[in-house]
């Protein structure tokens, strides 16, 4: 399939990622899907929206256009926990983020259907991610991987209370150099309208942790963003606010252009 994802590439040391934008479906899946499901509630909505400056900028992009309860692109094809003791939302949703099932009873995706998946949809996400990197790495020297998410700001299920709105991850510091996500932080710091926090209820998905090796000169930083920022309402369905979208993306370039802006260390 050709229309897995959408990738522009860019010629500036940083690759955007936007796994859980997409809204389509495998072949028979709606069919198997209760109408809760059907409404992809766990969609990361707008990030084209908020993102839209990267591409005149030379930045590049890489969208799946498939739905993450198709395949959850943020996961690893082992479906290991990301979060131990808390519940996981698995490779192959099952289960909304809200404990609600997304498939009708008895028709759930069984093993070698979620092996199909992740050979269909999932590994040709991850080897673009990979070529990109690599690419952009050989003709800069370095490069900088920035996923991006965004999720309701209060789910009982997943996290306890309500979430900053800007919520970076860099996997307890192993994902990035020290100095990018100070820099990062920094910035953060002068965004008054956005509160944040680092690696506090989101550290990184696997794309974060699996990619952000500093020592070979590939950097990862993923930001969730609370809708709270952006959606005129987090209920179905979901519109945005596009006064208060332009507002985040504006601060959101802000952070990106930092990105761009830091520099390594020069090598001993």
């Amino acid at each position: 399939m050709t229309n897995i994802f959408s990738l522009t590439p860019g010629h500036l040391p940083i690759l955007i990622t936007i796994p859980h934008a997409g809204d389509r479906l495998a072949p028979g899946m709606e069919d198997r899907m209760t109408p809760r499901g059907k409404r992809l509630p766990d969609t990361d909505w707008y990030m084209e929206h908020l993102y839209a400056f990267a591409l005149s900028r030379g930045i590049g992009v890489l969208r799946a256009n498939f739905s993450r309860y198709v395949v959850d692109l943020n996961r690893g094809h082992d479906d290991a926990a990301l979060y131990p003791g808390r519940p996981s939302t698995g490779l192959v949703p099952l289960l909304g983020f809200d404990g609600q099932p997304i498939y009708s009873e008895g028709r759930e995706p069984g093993p070698a259907e979620v092996a199909e998946r992740t050979k269909r949809y999932w590994q040709p996400y991850h080897d673009a991610i990979r070529n990109e990197l690599d690419r952009l790495r050989e003709a800069c020297g370095w490069a900088i991987l920035w996923d991006v998410h965004s999720i309701g700001s209060e789910i009982p299920r997943l996290f306890e209370g309500r979430l900053p709105d800007l919520n970076f991850g860099t996997n307890s510091g192993q994902s990035c150099a020290p100095s990018l996500a100070r820099d990062v932080l920094a910035c953060a710091e002068g965004l008054a309208s956005y509160s944040h926090v680092r690696d506090g209820r989101f550290k990184g998905g696997h794309t974060t942790r699996h990619y952000g090796r500093p020592e070979t000169g590939i950097h990862a930083v993923q930001l969730e963003i609370a809708q709270s920022t952006y959606l005129a309402s987090e209920n179905d369905p979901w519109p945005i606010d596009l006064q208060a979208a332009a507002t985040l993306s504006g601060a959101i370039e802000r952070l990106i252009d930092t990105a761009v802006a830091w520099r390594p260390a020069p090598q001993a």
